[in-house]
């Protein structure tokens, strides 16, 4: 009996998959991945990320099997190998149709289009389908049939537009007669020079994903708009990684919005809309990385910042990875990442915005050392992240705009309760010594001295930028 093959790759669940909705329908589904270790460490993956993906496909097989669907699990190469592989597990199971979910990174769309025309010219059928965003790519477009390149229309444009069809959650399949194909086992994890913080902090799945996002609609989601900004608070969705690997999907999410504020998403309770609103960011940066494929060759949004004189210091940079650029906050964002895989948005900015703008070193090296430790690192996020705070990219922070971190400390942290939390040997001082020590202070607690002065890194990256000339 011929049977439907589901190739999961970031969209590790079985409810309100599209691709596996429509495998279901058709006959039995037996379910591939394929791990792509070497590839996924060259693009700079570190050991959160790997270990919380090895997870997820752990809890998919599991919820797979209550399903009746075995699990094929195929290791890989490259990218380049994906066409054979899945041709091979085809003839081998007697699938006559591949289906599986699009994905909008250059790599990831070559890589489809190859394995396409390798089912094309066996002569089976291939499936792809569109389920990481309300919109496809080349969907949601300006009045001159351009992609957006600013993050405010585009949203308009998404609401605008938006219907209930486009959040229908998809149907979960009905459990199939057992297979006569047993699931694989699952290999052992890769081995790490770093350890992996992520299974201590972020279970893996799609049941802790929905539990997360209930608890916080239920506790913090009102507030949002109030605290997201706090890092000592506990006050946002912390459902970054779920999404980033398809452990739930922005259809859920956003349904379960619209549960809560009276089946609104533009307006009504501002720590929801709030919250919609972010979810809507991290679409409109999968727009850009179809829409202007540069960004995925480590390229600039803006292309004349390209020339922009990045200063290489070596020293600085490490200094920063390490939490010790003498300016608190920034060095509490920067622990947290290493020891806790995940940051606080707010200090992504501040971090981000103090390399690149501070140091005046490129925003690359940082997009990259984050991606190494960030469980939830995702690469058009991280990417969109990055450049906004670096001037370079969409919707980008003008280049004067260059945040002073003493004062967004004492603006989001005030008592400094969250920098003592990752800078312990400020705990003794008084709460607004913690923002900025003395030279005294520093001396006494052995934390560094600041390794720029604001103001002369500030008049500093001025300059750089003021050299450049605009598109």
């Amino acid at each position: 009996m011929s049977c439907m093959m589901m190739w999961f790759r970031s969209d590790l669940r079985v409810q309100d998959n599209t691709a596996l909705a429509a495998a279901a329908r058709q006959g039995p589904v037996v379910a591939v991945f394929l791990r792509c270790l070497p590839q996924w460490q060259g693009y700079g993956h570190g050991a959160n990320k790997l270990d919380f993906w090895g997870r997820g496909v752990a809890a998919l097989r599991d919820d797979l099997a209550g399903l009746n669907i075995p699990l094929l699990h195929r290791d890989i190469e490259s990218y380049d190998q994906a066409p054979s592989t899945l041709l091979a597990i085809a003839r081998k199971t007697g699938a006559k149709e591949l289906h599986f979910n699009r994905e909008y990174a250059l790599d990831e769309q070559h890589r489809d289009q190859a394995v396409a025309a390798s089912f094309g010219r066996a002569g089976l059928n291939s499936v792809a389908h569109h389920d990481a965003t309300a919109f496809a790519p080349g969907e949601l477009l300006t009045g001159k049939g351009d992609y957006f390149r600013v993050f405010t229309p585009f949203a308009k444009a998404w609401h605008r537009q938006l219907s209930a069809e486009r959040l229908a959650l998809r149907d979960t399949p009905r459990p199939q007669s057992p297979p006569a194909i047993a699931a694989d086992p699952l290999p052992l994890p890769p081995r790490a020079q770093e350890q992996s913080v992520s299974a201590r902090d972020w279970p893996a799945g799609a049941d802790p994903a929905a539990d997360r996002l209930e608890r916080f609609l239920r506790f913090r989601g009102h507030h949002y708009a109030q605290q997201r900004d706090v890092p000592a608070v506990h006050g946002t969705s912390e459902l970054s990684p779920y999404l980033a690997l398809g452990m739930i999907s922005h259809r859920q999410c956003l349904q379960a919005v619209l549960g809560e504020n009276h089946g609104r998403l533009a307006e009504g309770d501002v720590g929801l809309v709030a919250w919609a609103n972010e979810l809507v960011w991290r679409e409109f940066y999968q727009h850009v990385a179809a829409g202007f494929p540069r960004v995925c060759r480590h390229r600039a949004f803006q292309r004349h910042t390209e020339a922009l004189a990045w200063r290489r210091d070596d020293v600085g940079f490490r200094a920063w990875c390490e939490g010790r650029s003498g300016y608190p906050i920034v060095d509490a964002g920067m622990r947290q990442l290493v020891q806790t895989g995940w940051m606080h948005n707010r200090l992504r900015m501040i971090t981000a915005m103090f390399l690149s703008k501070h140091l005046l070193i490129d925003w690359r090296r940082g997009e990259a050392f984050f991606l190494q430790h960030l469980v939830d690192g995702e690469f058009c996020a991280n990417n969109g992240g990055w450049q906004w705070a670096a001037s370079t990219g969409t919707d980008a922070a003008p280049y004067f705009r260059i945040f002073n971190p003493t004062a967004q400390s004492s603006r989001f942290d005030p008592d400094g309760a969250f920098i003592t939390e990752f800078v312990p040997e400020l705990a003794d001082l008084p709460p607004r010594a913690r923002l900025a020590p003395s030279a005294e202070q520093r001396a006494q607690t052995g934390y560094p001295a600041p390794i720029v002065d604001h103001k002369t890194a500030r008049l500093r990256a001025l300059e750089a930028f003021k050299a450049l000339t605009p598109d």
